[in-house]
């Protein structure tokens, strides 16, 4: 079993892309997480994104409970407040200096991939290191996101790794969501490797379906598209999946201080639209939404069936060819010292 400090060194010394730009693009506008029993807050500082780990430094009160909003970053105890890139601290007299030198939030460290927002609390490499040559799909994607769509986020009841390792793979569509991902009708699709992250493109077999798709075409606005079903993988925790590029699911798979517990969030993100077809697909991009939701609430109840001891016994290391993502996760984990 990944331990509690296992788990830790992965979250601190890698790059995690937590959010795109237009999900939050107003002044106040913020987004926390769950990761490892702590919270992390992006939050929109006038113009400017933070990220943080949603604790005043003065006595500890979280600053945000909501999953999203829209509030002054401002402690609800003592006043304390950040703005400006600045604390304002009230009665500030009544403190010692010395003391309030460290009145700071504690902060991770950010880089941007075109408009995708990646944050590390002490990465061991470069962003642009870790993503390798899948950084120009993601910039390429990131150019056609226009804003948040949907927001979903649970507990997923099992170890963080076979949350993922699930998601890695197509072997279980037909099995698993027969009467939703399934009816795509996916091929076998090509892999794509680099040193910390994975790629899967597959086309659509249902080929009433895939002209469709192709038929609301012209009602987006995209530089680049992939006609077909596309999922990034970024280690350690990130998923990125599409159907045709005209929405994404930003999914992560954070682990939890409680054992045969992850962390689970997707999030809807929308691809930009000519401005005279944005109302008349947001019934689209609802149905997506409700797709996504059915697709993961299936995928959970599968993980719950998994034997709590499948993730470390060797008796379960079978893997077929439509496996081989999982094959790469292990060897990153392996790489990034964990057993």
């Amino acid at each position: 079993m990944t331990s509690t400090s296992q788990a830790r060194q992965l979250r601190d010394h890698f790059w995690h892309l937590l959010c795109h730009r237009s999900e939050l693009p107003d002044s106040g506008d913020y987004l926390k997480l769950d990761w490892l029993g702590e919270e992390v807050v992006v939050y929109n500082d006038q113009g400017e994104l933070i990220a943080f780990d949603n604790l005043c430094p003065h006595r500890g009160t979280r600053f945000f409970t909501e999953k999203r909003g829209n509030a002054p970053l401002a402690c609800p105890y003592h006043g304390w407040a950040y703005r400006a890139g600045a604390m304002h601290i009230p009665c500030r007299e009544r403190y010692a200096p010395a003391e309030l030198e460290h009145a700071r939030l504690q902060v991770l460290q950010l880089d941007w991939c075109a408009d995708f927002l990646f944050a590390a609390p002490q990465p061991r490499m470069s962003l642009a290191a870790q993503l390798g040559d899948t950084q120009a799909t993601l910039e390429n994607i990131s150019f056609n996101i226009a804003g948040l769509g949907d927001f979903n986020a649970y507990d997923y009841e099992c170890d963080w790794r076979i949350a993922l390792e699930n998601a890695l793979e197509p072997l279980h569509v037909p099995f698993v969501h027969p009467e939703s991902l399934a009816q795509l009708q996916l091929d076998d699709g090509d892999n794509r490797f680099t040193d910390w992250t994975s790629t899967w493109e597959a086309g659509l077999g249902n080929a009433g379906m895939a002209r469709k798709l192709r038929s609301i075409k012209r009602l987006f606005q995209l530089d680049s598209q992939f006609e077909g079903y596309q999922s990034l993988y970024l280690f350690p925790f990130t998923m990125l999946s599409s159907t045709f590029s005209y929405s994404y699911s930003l999914q992560h798979f954070f682990p939890s201080a409680q054992p045969q517990r992850t962390h689970f969030s997707s999030r809807l993100l929308k691809a930009v639209t000519s401005p005279a077809a944005a109302a008349s697909l947001q019934g689209f991009f609802d149905s997506s939404a409700q797709m996504n939701r059915q697709v993961f609430e299936e995928d959970h109840a599968i993980c719950r069936r998994i034997a709590v001891q499948a993730a470390d016994s060797a008796r379960f290391k079978i893997l077929s060819s439509d496996e081989a993502k999982i094959a790469h996760f292990r060897a990153c984990l392996a790489a990034a010292g964990q057993p």
